[in-house]
This record gives C-alpha cells, sequence and structure tokens, in this order.
C-alpha cells in the first residue's frame, strides 16, 4: 500500500467549503490513501506561517479558503518558499465573480453562514420534522410546508428528512386502516399534501423483511390481501382528500422529493 499523504485544509472561518471539495476530489482514489487535517479560524499571518511550517512535509497538499486578502498573499507566499502544493480553493472565484460584475466583493470570512438563511432554515426545519414524524403534532399540521401521508413502508419519514435538510417544513401522518387519520387532515390547503403509494407487491417484501421485530402484529403487518385493503384505503383518502399521489416504488428518495417540489412550486405560483 502507498504512503498515506496528508490534506490539509487551511481557512480564516471553519474549512468547510474546501473540505468538502477534498472529499469529492478524494472519492476519486482508494481509500485510506489520504488524511485530511483541518486547521480552521486562521487569524494572522504569523499564525498562518507557523500552522504552514510545521504541517509541511514530502507528501502533503494544502487546500485553502482564506477570505482575508492579506493571509491569501501570504499563503501564496509561503507555498513558494517552503516549495509546497497550495490550491486557492475560494480565491479565483470570488475575483471571476467580481470580474463580471464589476463590483467589490467583501472578502470577509465566515459570511455563507452570515448571508445564507437557508443554513437556519434547515435547521429549524429538520426539528420541526423530528417534532412531526409519523404522526406527531397532527394539530400543528397547517403549520407545515408539506404533509406526506401513506401506510407503513413508503418512505415517509426518510423523504421527510431529506426535504427538512433543503428547508422546508414537513409532516408526515402514517395511515391505518383501524385508524382515523386526524381531523386536521381534511382542515389544510390539499396541495401541500402528497400521497405516497408503493405496490403491494414491493410493500410486502419490504415489510416481510422486518417482520421478526413486531410479534404477533408481524402476521397481518406483511400480509399480501391485508396490505391490498391498506393501500385501497389509503388510495380512496387520497382521491377524497384531493391530494397528489406520488409513486415512491424502485424510486430514488431524491426523485421522489423533485417531483414533489416541482408540483409545490408550480401550485405556490398559481395561488
Amino acid at each position: 500500500m502507498s504512503e498515506v499523504s496528508n490534506v490539509y485544509i487551511l481557512s480564516d472561518s471553519l474549512g468547510e467549503t474546501a473540505d468538502q471539495v477534498a472529499k469529492a476530489a478524494l472519492s476519486q482514489f482508494e481509500a485510506d490513501l489520504f488524511h485530511i487535517v483541518r486547521l480552521p479560524k486562521v487569524g494572522s499571518t504569523v499564525q498562518l506561517e507557523q500552522l504552514v511550517v510545521a504541517a509541511c512535509g514530502e507528501r502533503c497538499l494544502f487546500l485553502y479558503t482564506l477570505a482575508d486578502p492579506s493571509l491569501r498573499e501570504e499563503m501564496r507566499h509561503i507555498a513558494n518558499k517552503v516549495d509546497i502544493l497550495a490550491i486557492d480553493i475560494l480565491g479565483p472565484c470570488i475575483e471571476a465573480l467580481a470580474l463580471i460584475s464589476g463590483e467589490v466583493p467583501a472578502w470577509e470570512a465566515g459570511m455563507i453562514r452570515k448571508t445564507d438563511r437557508g443554513y437556519f432554515e434547515k435547521i429549524e426545519a429538520l426539528e420541526f420534522a423530528v417534532k412531526h414524524d409519523d404522526g406527531r403534532g397532527a394539530e400543528e399540521l397547517d403549520e407545515a410546508e408539506i404533509v406526506l401521508i401513506g401506510v407503513s413502508r413508503t418512505s415517509k419519514t426518510p423523504l421527510s428528512m431529506y426535504l427538512a435538510f433543503k428547508g422546508y417544513r414537513v409532516a408526515n401522518v402514517p395511515l391505518m386502516s383501524e385508524v382515523d387519520p386526524p381531523p386536521q387532515l381534511m382542515e389544510i390547503d390539499n396541495r401541500k399534501i402528497f400521497g405516497l403509494i408503493s405496490s403491494p407487491e414491493m410493500l410486502a417484501e419490504i415489510r416481510g423483511q422486518r417482520i421478526s421485530d413486531l410479534g404477533l402484529y408481524a402476521r397481518r403487518y406483511a400480509d399480501r390481501e391485508a396490505i391490498e385493503r391498506e393501500v385501497d384505503n389509503a388510495r380512496a383518502l387520497m382521491r377524497r382528500i384531493g391530494c397528489l399521489i406520488v409513486k415512491t416504488e424502485a424510486r430514488a428518495i431524491e426523485e421522489t422529493a423533485q417531483e414533489i417540489l416541482r408540483h409545490l412550486e408550480a401550485s405556490r405560483g398559481h395561488a
């Protein structure tokens, strides 16, 4: 096996951008060839030189996102002086944007978290999705931007979390034959309700893989005829509500999410 090389992430913020770039690049190589080391919150040229000189060796690469122009210039100087490989991830992109826009950039560290409202929306949305998973918090369904309904194992929870990570407040409600859905489901705007459907064959296969955890409920849970009745009842309720029905069978979560978001944005545009 080849000797492990170090990839150092230098930043005057947290280094998240360079870290993601590094991981995307390293995915093209065999595992364990490289070791990523973060060196965040670099605050001065003196600290920068100390970190680089202490870290550099024969087999290393520096990826840096330094917003401060003086730090970027110092990094270029150090790289030339000690003859190391160093790549400026942020600088050339900002300079190109300044060139085509004619605007002067802020050159301030950590701006992405200050300007990206989506960062805080994601945190709030994830908390909302957890609080309103599997039918919990039904009295607050009107606060959700997206409500997913469906029988067990139609990907309600993973889809909720995926959409929440994109900043949407999502609630999901399980549909069960012997249990009435929460009354709030019939009172909210049906344009934000999405019915998830999969075939009885697929549901029986998925449920059959986990029946050992369900005890006496297992036989009915994975029974084909019982599942068909569940799906029929679920479809009938979705038609009564008038919501969009989305097939989840043999589809990636991302693909299903895109279909939901396209319809959601279209409905908002015609509101």
